[in-house]
């Protein structure tokens, strides 16, 4: 693969208006830069939503390096993407562990077991859009459903800045931002291109200052200091027992100094049931519209046409969730946080995330790593994210500009609108009674569904979405 990048220009330098292909190069030390920027952008949600899951986070990031060196060969290095773990699947799995017995090695088999079924039938959908032709996706996800999709995927995230990360250390989360804000305007060179990691990292040493000079901070942390109604400490985070504020420190080396340089993870085969696999099934309607979105961003960002390679990337997200998932990892999806980097770098290189996949590979292999990278404070990941996560909301806006989506026609307004809103939300809707659907899931269900529902009651065809020569002529002439 190394003889397959041509260095960009000096390999140091880009001007305003250029960008770095996915068949180009920077320097290769640039490029470890680049692809360490990735593993950041991917890590915390790649980590956290195994562990919501009751999955193995080591195993998971692990397999996330497999899974993505997977992608870029089936789709043959024309999509850049990184492939960490998918949300849409926890609602699922919460499912199937109430009705399995909670957090067991039996379960864990009985989780997996159906997250890779769901892989397979994500794979043989690639395969009937790859054969049937990228026309069927056009017809189905037209420009308006798109546009929808990319935005929701980024807003939908909002709650996890909100919820998750901002609260944890709120002032340090702001400089944290406006740190990256400065960065990545300010310097136009390769400082500006690694704007989020130079933000990270400011934002992580302000942290460790802060426990020195003005002590610990009292905030709430996910799984921690659990409480009952009454105060009572209590074992297991859910509706009657919350995490609760408490005083800590911002950064925290303890699992850093225990954890062992070399180990492998705990893997452990699947388990094959029949009404696990049901409670999962509806999240493969969500990837692949998720995939599709994301794809369609990296084309608009590089001006590329990847239409061609849609089928390819949904196969390789199914394919990949299958491997991963046949050693106890968990489900992969295309990552809006490494997308968003890409916007912000101007840097599609392929060889950024190959890079990327090997030091997630070592992680996994490494605890000691993988501890030091989850160190990063709640706080400076939520001054982070909110600019990825907003960046990618964005784009969905872009892809309605360029293809002059018409938005006076109640049409396409009104389903479009109420999906979006149950994405931020996030809303949860639970069909049957015991299987949830809910933020970016719903979201996705309702537009795509809602938009072809009143299609069809008003008698129209789908509007065309345009090709990316004419959206690159439109917005030259524009």
């Amino acid at each position: 693969m190394v003889a397959g990048w041509t260095k960009h220009g000096d390999g140091k330098h880009l001007a305003p208006d250029e960008v770095v292909r996915p068949d180009e190069r920077l320097s290769w030390p640039r490029m470890v830069g680049f692809g360490a920027q990735h593993v950041i952008a991917m890590f915390g949600a790649t980590f956290v939503f195994p562990l919501v899951m009751g999955l193995d986070p080591n195993v998971a990031v692990m397999m996330s390096g497999v899974a993505t060196i997977l992608f870029l060969l089936i789709v043959k290095g024309k999509v850049p993407s990184y492939l960490g773990t998918s949300a849409s699947f926890v609602g699922g799995v919460f499912a199937i562990r109430a009705a399995a017995g909670g957090d067991t090695a039996g379960a864990d088999a009985i989780v997996t077991g159906a997250i890779l079924v769901a892989g397979f039938v994500l794979a043989l959908a690639g395969l009937a859009i790859h054969f049937l032709g990228v026309q069927i996706i056009h017809r189905i996800f037209p420009p308006v459903v798109t546009g929808a999709v990319v935005m929701l995927i980024g807003f939908g995230l909002a709650y996890v800045v909100a919820d998750v990360y901002w609260g944890q250390d709120q002032w340090v989360a702001l400089v944290t931002m406006l740190v990256t804000f400065v960065v990545i305007v300010l310097f136009k060179g390769f400082v500006g291109r690694i704007g989020v990691l130079v933000g990270l990292v400011a934002g992580f040493v302000l942290s460790w200052v802060l426990d020195r000079t003005a002590g610990p901070i009292t905030s709430v942390l996910p799984g921690a200091n659990l409480r009952d109604a009454a105060g009572n400490p209590c074992p297991a985070e859910g509706t009657y027992c919350v995490a609760t504020p408490f005083p800590h420190e911002r950064v925290s080396f303890d699992s850093v100094a225990s954890a062992p340089w070399f180990g492998l993870p705990d893997f452990h085969a699947p388990d094959f049931r029949t009404s696990a696999v049901l409670l999962v099934l509806p999240a493969v309607i969500a990837l692949i519209a998720e995939n599709i979105g994301h794809v369609k961003a990296v084309g608009e960002m590089t001006g590329a046409d990847v239409d061609p390679y849609v089928g390819r990337a949904v196969i390789a997200d199914g394919a990949a969730t299958m491997v991963t998932s046949a050693v106890g990892g968990s489900p992969t999806t295309t990552y809006a946080e490494n997308i968003g980097v890409m916007a912000a770098t101007k840097v599609y290189s392929t060889a950024a995330y190959y890079i990327a996949a090997v030091i997630a590979i070592l992680f996994g292999l490494c605890p000691k790593f993988g501890a030091l990278v989850a160190a990063t404070p709640g706080g400076v990941l939520g001054g982070v994210t909110v600019i990825l996560y907003g960046m990618i909301g964005l784009l969905g806006a872009k892809i309605w500009i360029e293809n002059r989506v018409n938005f006076a026609d109640p049409v396409n307004m009104v389903p479009i609108g109420a999906g979006i809103i149950l994405a931020i939300g996030p809303v949860t809707h639970f069909v049957g009674g015991d299987f949830p659907l809910e933020g970016i899931a719903l979201g996705t269900v309702v537009v795509l569904g809602g938009y072809h529902l009143l299609r069809a009651i008003a008698g129209r065809t789908p509007e065309p979405a345009r090709s990316s020569a004419e959206t690159s002529a439109g917005s030259s002439a524009g």
